[in-house]
């Protein structure tokens, strides 16, 4: 990978040490460019003209994002963010009084949410299966309760936005389609970062996000769904763009996973985050990986051998997050003292999580990219000793 050339072409290197990929990537140029220059034909010739000059990119876009999750494009469609994303899939599930819902205790807080609502309208239970002893959602007993009977869905996080785990996915969906359950996973931190494969993982609906490891704009997401599962699912939201009158009081959605869109949309944004796509595409996946996986592990070992530094980070398997805490110095002090010195950190506080109840103590939260260097982790952890 040719880092010297990607931090030429990433703008914001020049400013800080950015480790905040989790919470908003660092764009490239040429995705910045891309939405740039759409902005500038609307105002040029118009919205509506400038998107139809844009029409055949568009179309592109759908196979370009296919390729990243090992789709084929009627397979996906485009929202303005991974919640959005994750919403249509899940409340687009119908639910009945007694169905199961099954989950993990590193659940992202707005999932847990719907989870409740769900409860509430549709008299549905929600379990959390326990963790195994490495923080990881734990196989056997995910295995006994589907064995239970009547789980409508398993949904849990490839990797959680709170600490550095990566979830068995491809196991967890294979136990799912074992039972007949629906499996959806919130791809949000794991896009980008990671391979994808929704054939090898078993999933059936995948949600994501542009802005974060996908290093596209803010305001992009996209959605995945198996075409085999397509019409078992009745979409929250339609309009003229997801479905058409075929009577006075019927309709039928298109026949594809478009039916989970709307008309209404920001053609620059689409363009960007097939843009960003394509980038991640070209430097591959793997090496990508490769790359973040080294770097985070570079910075774990040396946050650990700091005076009163703990690292919170779980799983067999850990990501590009890192996550810690100082015994005498706060997470909400050292973030704005880290940026003050040049290192863009993020505080992290998860509001709930299932296994402790109310949330644990608010963590700085360091989220590496292939963009960094292994210089800039080494200067990340002096400038912290330095303030300690």
């Amino acid at each position: 990978m040719d880092v010297e050339r990607i931090r030429k072409e990433t703008p914001g290197t020049r400013h800080a040490v950015h480790l905040n990929a989790a919470g908003a990537a660092l764009l490239a140029r040429p995705v910045l460019d891309t939405v740039v220059s759409h902005l500038e034909l609307e105002a040029e010739i118009g919205g509506y003209e400038a998107a139809d000059r844009a029409h055949d990119r568009l179309e592109e876009g759908y196979a370009v994002v296919a390729r990243l999750v090992g789709a084929a494009p009627d397979e996906i469609a485009f929202t303005d963010s991974a919640t959005r994303s994750w919403d249509q899939a899940f409340y687009s599930i119908p639910f009945r009084p007694g169905d199961r819902i099954l989950t993990t205790t590193s659940e992202y807080s707005s999932n847990a949410l719907a989870y409740v609502q769900a409860a509430r309208r549709h008299r549905v239970s929600v379990e959390v299966v326990p963790d195994d002893e490495h923080g990881t959602i734990d196989l056997e007993a995910l295995a006994r309760s589907l064995g239970r009977g009547g789980v409508r869905l398993v949904s849990l996080n490839h990797v959680p936005t709170h600490d550095g785990l990566i979830n068995p996915v491809a196991e967890v969906g294979a136990l799912a389609r074992a039972h007949d359950a629906l499996f959806l996973l919130d791809a949000c931190q794991s896009a980008g970062q990671l391979p994808l494969d929704v054939d090898a993982l078993n999933v059936d609906l995948l949600s994501a996000t542009g802005r974060k490891f996908l290093r596209g704009p803010r305001g992009t997401g996209f959605l995945y769904v198996r075409r085999s599962v397509m019409d078992r699912l009745d979409p929250p939201v339609v309009d003229l763009h997801s479905a058409d009158l075929t009577g006075p009081d019927a309709f039928a959605f298109r026949p594809d996973a478009r039916r989970f869109e709307t008309w209404e949309r920001s053609v620059a944004n689409q363009l960007g985050l097939a843009r960003a796509v394509e980038y991640a595409l070209d430097l591959g996946l793997d090496a990508i990986a490769g790359r973040v996986l080294a770097l985070a592990a570079r910075l774990r070992a040396q946050l650990a051998e700091l005076p009163g530094v703990t690292v919170h980070d779980r799983g067999v398997r850990k990501s590009g997050i890192v996550t810690f805490t100082h015994a005498e110095h706060g997470a909400e002090a050292l973030v704005p003292k880290l940026t003050a010195a040049g290192i863009v950190t993020r505080l992290s506080e998860q509001t709930y999580r299932y296994d402790e109840g109310a949330a644990p103590r608010a963590r700085v939260r360091a989220s590496v990219h292939y963009y960094n260097t292994e210089q800039e982790v080494d200067r990340a952890v002096h400038a912290l000793a330095a303030l300690l």
